[in-house]
């Protein structure tokens, strides 16, 4: 049957900051269709309440500390995961960081670091995952873009830029890879309802009426929006969709985004 190519029963998905807001719902999708859950953070009190989190809705997880940005420590470590855990199927690149600045204002080491984490991150950890999937003749890798992967925005140069480079990341492993059976995509979140953006999201705040405004759907994405994208990219239904980033932005990048209250 048609839906079975989406289970993801026996297939081991490990999710770079999966212990909180999106990279945890992506995490929690994956699981709830089937996957055994390898999660990252560098923060190990995160990571075991994540961790626990997870094990109490009944999902197989294991918890690793290490940074993604450490090329070193990362291959030590996903040795280590396949050898205690098994092969890694998966692979979701979605630790990030984004630090709101102009340019004018912004130290050259935090452009550097922002690049470092949301781009070189997730090269050093397809590298060397990828090896292992290489070898096996299979896999799945997920690259968490942005629409500042198309646009440009005001105060979020580096984030920008990172997220266009990623971006291009994923179609130059596709292209490398796809003859292995590696399927290498992204997903591009619009703007959605964390407790990173409770702040803004209230009415009357002209960040919030921008957004309901400047999206077709008229509101945030819930994360659980984003579960659908992520187990259909890392399932045997996306066997010959490679390259492409999946944007789950309710329209945004569909429209030059005319307020809802004009004809």
């Amino acid at each position: 049957m048609i839906l079975d190519n989406f289970n993801l029963q026996g297939k081991r998905a490990l999710v770079t900051g999966g212990t909180h807001g999106l990279g945890m719902a992506i995490a929690t999708g994956l699981a709830e269709a089937g996957a055994e859950l390898i999660i990252n953070d560098v923060f190990e009190p995160k990571l075991k309440e994540a961790i626990e989190t997870y094990k109490s809705k009944g999902f197989k997880a294991h918890g690793y500390v290490f940074d993604v940005t450490d090329a070193v420590n990362v291959k030590a470590k996903v040795a280590q995961i396949e050898e205690e855990v098994g092969p890694i199927d998966i692979l979701v690149n979605n630790a990030g960081i984004i630090k709101r600045t102009p340019v004018l204002e912004m130290e050259v080491e935090d452009f550097r670091q922002v690049i470092d984490i949301d781009l070189v991150g997730p090269f050093i950890m397809a590298k060397y995952v990828g090896e292992h999937m290489v070898k096996r003749g299979e896999g799945k890798i997920i690259n968490m873009c942005s629409m500042m992967s198309e646009l440009g925005r005001n105060s979020v140069s580096a984030y920008a830029a990172a997220k266009g480079g990623l971006k291009m990341l994923t179609r130059n492993l596709a292209t490398e890879w796809a003859k292995y059976n590696i399927q290498v995509n992204g997903i591009g979140p619009g703007y959605f309802a964390t407790t990173q953006t409770a702040e803004i999201r209230v009415d009357g705040h002209p960040f919030n009426d921008f957004i309901l405004n400047r999206t077709p759907a008229a509101r945030w994405g819930d994360p659980e929006d984003l579960q659908g994208a992520a187990v259909f990219l890392s399932s045997k239904a996306a066997n010959f969709v490679n390259g492409h980033v999946v944007y789950v932005d309710g329209g945004i990048l569909a429209t030059i985004g005319k307020p809802h209250n004009e004809e």
